[in-house]
C-alpha cells in the first residue's frame, strides 16, 4: 500500500497551448509500471475551456464542483454538474470546461498508449464555445 499525501504535488497552470483562460492542475497519480491509468483534478474559471482533444485509450471525466460545459465533435453542447461521469470514446474528439459565468472542477481519468495520453488539436473558438 502507497499514500501519497494530498498537495504532495504542486499545481500547475494550464499551459495556453492547451487551454483557453485560466486553469488549474492538480496531479492525482501518474501512470508507472503497474499501472497505465493517470488522473488529476482540473478547476477551470468562468469561460475556460480545453482546446478540442481527442485520447487513444478514451477519457472520464467525473465533475466534483460547479457548472461545465462538455462537447464531442458534431454533437451539440451539453451541461455538466457535480456528480456527473463522462465518458469520451477513444479517438473522439471534444473539449471540456466552465459554463461562461460558473468556474467548474473534474477530476479527469485517462491511460497512456505507447507513453502517450492525449493529442491536442486546435482551440474552440469563443463562436463555438458560445454557441
Amino acid at each position: 500500500m502507497k499514500i501519497q499525501k494530498n498537495g504532495s504535488q504542486p499545481s500547475a497552470k494550464g499551459p495556453v497551448d492547451w487551454f483557453t483562460g485560466t486553469v488549474r492542475i492538480d496531479p492525482l497519480y501518474a501512470a508507472n509500471d503497474a499501472r497505465r491509468g493517470a488522473a488529476g483534478t482540473v478547476t477551470f474559471e468562468p469561460g475556460a475551456r480545453t482546446a478540442w482533444h481527442t485520447h487513444p485509450l478514451g477519457q472520464t471525466l467525473i465533475v466534483t464542483a460547479g457548472f461545465g460545459r462538455v462537447q464531442r465533435e458534431g454533437g451539440e453542447i451539453e451541461e455538466i454538474r457535480p456528480g456527473d461521469v463522462v465518458w469520451f470514446e477513444p479517438g473522439e474528439k471534444h473539449w471540456h470546461g466552465a459554463s461562461p459565468t460558473t468556474a467548474m472542477t473534474h477530476i479527469a481519468i485517462q491511460e497512456h498508449l505507447d507513453g502517450k495520453v492525449v493529442d491536442w488539436l486546435e482551440h474552440v473558438t469563443d463562436e463555438d464555445y458560445d454557441k
